[in-house]
């Protein structure tokens, strides 16, 4: 099913950029589709799909999926700070750590990891014998940053790249196979996810600042595009478990 969003113009005596925004998507557990609208008072950008199915999936979050997702890369920080206080490494260490074994890791197995192998390091332990869940080159990347690398040189790719800054708290946007998803409007399998190459991964991440923007807009909130990647993620992971 796709997820669309359509501004409908409306006339209105307090402000001639008055639009109601018809969010449209479906709910892919109950197969059945969702309309919200909304009411707004400002000059809009012109809004085209993928733009607007990222609002449509952040706009069916509840309230405990909003606040979990905002709050996720902060919680996701200040874990990485919790491991370099124990184990006196800096943050951006423990982060990197983190962030190179998250590829097909899930989260839960990627603290955990991350921890095993920044503790074997700390103590000076063989770190041959760790076994992790993520491919071995992964694992070579966080022994490398471990032992002083710059995460953002060692991490290689995009996404991991980005998902690491996120982690920091920096202005990035990490577009995974969800975000991908999400932005398209279709549940592609991970698996099947196509190679996102510099042009396609700037667009997608320009399409999540521009919703972020509508987002604030319409709810007088202020989120950033992590945030808003992270709340839509939260959804389209439950929406996956219903």
């Amino acid at each position: 099913f796709p997820v669309t969003i359509s501004p409908w113009p409306m006339a209105s005596a307090e402000s001639s950029h008055s639009v109601i925004f018809r969010i449209v998507t479906v709910d892919f557990a109950a197969q059945v589709v969702v309309r919200y609208d909304w009411q707004v008072h400002h000059r809009a950008r012109p809004m085209n799909i993928t733009h607007g199915n990222i609002l449509a999936v952040f706009f069916t979050a509840s309230t405990a999926e909003v606040c979990e997702g905002r709050e996720w890369y902060s919680n996701a920080n200040e874990y990485a700070c919790e491991l370099a206080i124990r184990y006196k490494v800096n943050t951006e260490t423990a982060a990197g750590v983190i962030a190179a074994l998250s590829p097909n890791n899930r989260w839960s197995r990627n603290l955990v990891d991350a921890e095993s192998m920044i503790k074997v390091y700390a103590s000076g332990g063989n770190l041959d014998d760790l076994k992790v869940a993520t491919f071995n080159k992964n694992k070579a990347k966080a022994i490398t940053i471990l032992e002083g690398g710059d995460p953002l040189i060692t991490l290689g790719g995009r996404k991991v790249r980005a998902f690491y800054e996120c982690i920091m708290g920096h202005d990035s946007v990490c577009v995974d196979g969800h975000a991908y998803s999400i932005w398209l409007g279709q549940r592609v399998p991970t698996t099947k996810t196509p190679s996102i190459g510099v042009k396609l991964y700037e667009q997608i991440a320009g399409d999540y600042r521009t919703a972020t923007e509508q987002i604030n807009n319409i709810t007088g909130e202020h989120f950033t595009p992590a945030q808003v990647q992270a709340v839509t993620w939260v959804v389209w992971r439950n929406l996956k478990d219903a």
